[in-house]
């Protein structure tokens, strides 16, 4: 199910207007893209971070809403304040059902835990990514791309054209042959070697 927001166009701009907004629990954005104007635009701050703490919405078409009218719409861009971490101002992009749209969506990572090179190699998982940026038809948008790991050896990575996109989806990246690793599992220092080594050391050591 789509998530909707709802906003109302903003009249009063520059610095001081968006000051005023946020001091009366609103946050001041702006929608454009298409063949339409930007439109300044102002939410409610409480509901609006209701939606924007969930991942989804940070990778999914969204329904905004202006003036009971609903148009399509990405996330583009938001700032968060440094302290209070409430959301200072926020962009959305229109997108169109024929156009592709380039989205990052996230990555959850599944199997680590019986992959070879943990499970009997004792090695550590690294997230070298943590979201790939996509290229689709907004229909085809994923919530998040999954990345199994069952098969990772130890000292070994996934890269991203290891990993099964679903039907429409592609990788910005390896459009432009960057085949960049996703995770890795890193040898464990020591291990059985070091300690066969340290046990001859000993005896040697005894002799």
């Amino acid at each position: 199910m789509a998530i909707t927001i709802k906003a109302a166009k903003r009249e009063g701009k520059g610095t001081g207007a968006s000051r005023r907004l946020r001091r009366a629990g609103n946050v001041p954005g702006v929608v454009y893209g298409g063949d339409k104007e930007a439109v300044s635009l102002e939410f409610n701050h409480k509901e609006l971070f209701l939606e924007f703490r969930h991942e989804t919405f940070h990778a999914s078409i969204l329904n905004l809403e202006v003036d009971g009218k609903k148009e399509q719409v990405v996330l583009r861009d938001y700032q968060l304040h440094p302290v209070r971490n409430t959301i200072q101002h926020i962009d959305f992009q229109r997108v169109s059902a024929s156009e592709k749209v380039h989205v990052k969506v996230p990555l959850h990572f599944i199997n680590a835990d019986v992959a070879p090179g943990v499970k009997l190699g004792g090695g550590i998982v690294t997230h070298i990514l943590t979201e790939a940026d996509v290229s689709c038809l907004p229909k085809d948008l994923p919530e998040f791309i999954e990345v199994d790991l069952g098969n990772l050896e130890a000292g070994h990575s996934i890269h991203l054209s290891e990993i099964k996109l679903p039907k429409g989806v592609e990788f910005v990246q390896l459009a432009h042959d960057n085949d960049s690793a996703v995770a890795s599992i890193a040898k464990p220092r020591g291990g059985a070697a070091a300690e066969g080594e340290a046990d001859a050391e000993g005896e040697a050591a005894a002799e």
